[in-house]
């Protein structure tokens, strides 16, 4: 085999290099099968979400805040072709804001909704998590695509729940393929009250909130303190959140990965900020949550790196060609220099 000669070699090179610009200019985008998240995310929006048990840039951050910034920095990290949808959470009812949208195309509307999700927009005091996720297993079952689910929440229940008496799960479990992400700290922290416009008044005290489930309470009747039947049978799964300190919150991660197993959905902890967003993009881009469609994809990123290549191989093969003719040009002269006596 013959090698082509240093300037047909540059020459290649060089016409290599002009036709991957002009492609890399082109764009070509063709349809290609890609895996890429589509799902709805949906973020728990009740009173308990306002606790501060995070730190961003040294300071407290509430529970909501910071899985908003997780939350961005994740769809930051989605490669184009997701398609992302935004729901908020609270009293029993999911309502969906923006319905999923390629994200590329769509970034600054969508950032622009997730900045503007706070408790202000909840509409009642009451946090039944089971039954907000189920209104969202029913939301993403009734949308086009039926996408998967992303909830976020503490867990935290208001009023409390009792065993017996809960909620069944939304349609087939399985169905709809969804992750749940557990927010907040390990401690139980004071939960803030805020007003309609969301400034301060302090934090809300043990005798404000309903510290055990209305079914144990019992019922009104002839007979003071008459309780249900089931009442006295049921025993809690493992992962009951205990009651009897309502007024403060915590993560109810046991909760929630009894949910989870339950609907056979996947469970992740933000801990933190930075490597929470870390995770989340990863599982987002992860099957079940990821689905293999035709994905236009730019090659122009290929093609300039051919364009670049091929000229870096151009100009070192040009430098080594003068380097050497110099080099022969100084071994040709000293053969015909006198010897000197």
């Amino acid at each position: 085999m013959t090698w082509p000669k240093p300037l047909a070699s540059r020459q290649i090179a060089l016409a290599l290099a002009c036709a991957a610009l002009v492609l890399a200019a082109w764009g070509p985008q063709p349809r290609l099968p890609v895996s890429r998240f589509d799902g709805l995310i949906v973020l728990d929006i009740t009173q308990s979400m306002n606790a501060e048990d995070y730190a961003v840039g040294g300071r407290p951050t509430s529970r909501l805040a910071a899985a908003k910034l997780a939350l961005r920095r994740a769809l930051e990290a989605m490669p184009c072709g997701s398609r992302v949808g935004l729901g908020v959470f609270t009293e029993y009812r999911t309502m969906v804001l923006i319905a999923p949208l390629e994200i590329c195309a769509n970034f600054r509307e969508l950032t622009l909704v997730l900045d503007g999700i706070d408790g202000r927009m909840a509409w009642a005091g009451r946090s039944e998590v089971a039954k907000g996720i189920n209104w969202a297993i029913r939301a993403a079952d009734a949308l086009s695509g039926q996408p998967a689910i992303v909830f976020v929440s503490d867990g935290h229940e208001a009023p409390p729940i009792h065993p017996a008496h809960r909620p069944a799960s939304g349609g087939e479990a399985g169905k709809i393929p969804g992750l749940l992400v557990g927010v907040g700290g390990p401690l139980p922290v004071p939960i803030p009250k805020l007003d309609p416009d969301g400034r301060r008044l302090g934090f809300w005290g043990a005798d404000e909130v309903m510290q055990t489930d209305p079914i144990s309470r019992g019922r009104g009747g002839s007979v003071a303190g008459e309780r249900y039947v089931e009442t006295e049978e049921a025993r809690p799964p493992p992962g009951w959140p205990t009651t009897g300190n309502e007024h403060l919150s915590q993560l109810r991660e046991g909760y929630l990965r009894l949910l989870a197993e339950e609907l056979r959905f996947g469970y992740l902890r933000l801990d933190d900020v930075a490597r929470g967003a870390q995770a989340l993009a990863a599982r987002m881009q992860q099957r079940p949550l990821a689905r293999v469609a035709p994905t236009r994809v730019s090659l122009r990123p290929l093609f300039g790196l051919i364009a670049l290549l091929a000229l870096v191989w151009t100009y070192r093969a040009a430098v080594l060609d003068r380097v050497r003719g110099r080099t022969m040009q100084t071994r040709q002269a000293g053969q015909f220099e006198p010897t000197r006596v």
